[in-house]
């Protein structure tokens, strides 16, 4: 596949909800007019719209793209194997009323790109009503070559674990290692390169409103996800003209039609419906600095809301590496029930509300109103700790709450690297109440 067209190096314009516009030719891009009666070079306008027509200005989503030829050059879809990547609304198996934990999804004995190696644990909502999100883990041991996807059913928000992706878009290209995340928009194509021997990682796949960035209110201008720090690629395009396939991921079902060239051959575009990659270390983190442990929304990077104020579809949180000064306070989170649900992972290190257990790579799920929080061993640890300023370090741990429960798949449930002992780690609480008398 021919990549002459790509940049030697990686650039990247940055924003977040911003207007962008890159050109791969000089001229490519016509002014004054997004679709001109002959565009410039021979190219084709195309827009891709990622909102109604009429939604607000602020909330309108769309990039006009120019290129070599139509999307429209693609045979008849016809249905292929979802494999293992399957959608809401779950209906297999009833939602268990228990606290659930995995260790990692182990890797493919056989070649698995990225579509290939993909595993559901849990959803919600349903994807005909785009409402609610999916939650997967990604496992690749090749990447797609002549083999390109689209998720007509919701954007995807990619968390890396381990392994470096090379994600070549419609716009341009993003290369991503753990620690950052990329969000790819609904109805744009793409395919996952693999820059090492392997990739595994998370993946949100949003049928709701598209993620943005949340309010800050009294946070005030600065704090949390700063929108100068989002990254969208530069324009490249492939001349490839040899046949290809496209996997359609339409209504929860894997469809695959093939055509004569590469699909990502946009040699110029302008817009707001842009892939973007964020690095999470730049995130600014907001706590305490004289009693109580904040709210975890605190930590909120990216947010799909809904109708009501305040109660979102999906948040994307994290818990970066920060400092703890709060005056008389349990540190960690505390114990609590909660009527948003919230499904966890961890990208690396050591998650400060558990001792052991939950291991990069893994999964734990914690749905409405069910009791959780500290393991035994860091309730007494935190307890009795010296309250003098201290660093977290070495941690990187996320959660996708929502408003929905996540219903597990069939699948994730009977997994052999599920832990069945997850609640024996709230077993060994002692009484220290004294007895009446």
């Amino acid at each position: 596949m021919s990549t002459s067209n790509y940049p030697h190096s990686f650039h990247y314009m940055s924003g977040f909800g911003n207007r962008f516009e890159s050109e791969a030719v000089a001229g490519a891009l016509p002014v004054g007019q997004n679709s001109p009666q002959r565009a410039p070079l021979g190219l084709y306008a195309e827009l891709l719209s990622g909102a109604a027509f009429t939604a607000p200005r602020d909330h309108n989503l769309r990039t006009w793209m120019y290129r070599r030829r139509p999307s429209a050059m693609q045979r008849e879809m016809r249905r292929i194997p979802n494999g293992n990547w399957l959608s809401a609304p779950f209906n297999e198996v009833e939602v268990p009323a228990n606290r659930l934990r995995w260790n990692p999804w182990p890797m493919p004995q056989e070649p698995a790109d990225f579509v290939d190696g993909m595993a559901t644990v849990a959803g919600n909502g349903d994807v005909g009503t785009q409402t609610g999100c999916t939650v997967h883990v990604y496992r690749a041991n090749r990447s797609m070559e002549d083999r390109y996807a689209v998720n007509s059913d919701g954007e995807m928000l990619l968390v890396p674990q381990s392994g470096t992706l090379i994600i070549h878009t419609e716009l341009g290209k993003l290369h991503v290692t753990p620690g950052e995340i990329v969000l790819l928009p609904r109805g744009m194509r793409w395919r996952v390169e693999l820059g090492d021997a392997s990739a595994y990682g998370y993946m949100c796949e949003n049928y709701g409103a598209p993620f943005r960035l949340p309010e800050l209110g009294p946070i005030g201008s600065n704090g949390l996800a700063n929108a100068r720090d989002f990254q969208v690629p530069v324009a490249a395009f492939e001349e490839s003209d040899r046949p290809v396939r496209i996997v359609n991921r339409f209504m929860g079902n894997l469809w695959e039609t093939t055509q004569s060239h590469s699909p990502l051959d946009v040699v110029a575009w302008h817009g707001n419906l842009v892939p973007m990659k964020y690095d999470l270390t730049r995130f600014m983190a907001v706590g305490s600095i004289s009693f109580d442990h904040p709210d975890p929304s605190i930590n909120t990077v990216l947010t799909s809301g809904t109708d009501t104020p305040g109660v979102a579809n999906c948040d994307f949180v994290i818990f970066p590496p920060r400092w703890l000064v709060a005056e008389n306070t349990f540190r960690p989170p505390w114990f609590h029930r909660n009527v948003m649900s919230e499904l966890m992972g961890l990208v690396h290190g050591v998650y400060d509300a558990k001792a052991e257990g939950f291991v990069p790579g893994g999964v734990s799920l914690h749905n409405c109103m069910l009791p959780h929080g500290p393991d035994a061993s860091t309730f007494e640890r935190a307890s009795h700790a010296e309250l003098a300023p201290h660093k977290l370090e070495d941690t990187l741990a996320f959660m996708f709450e929502s408003r929905h429960v996540f219903r597990p798949t069939a699948a994730a449930l009977e997994a052999a690297h599920r832990q069945d002992n997850y609640d024996s780690v709230w077993d060994d609480f002692n009484s220290y109440f004294p007895a009446a008398g």
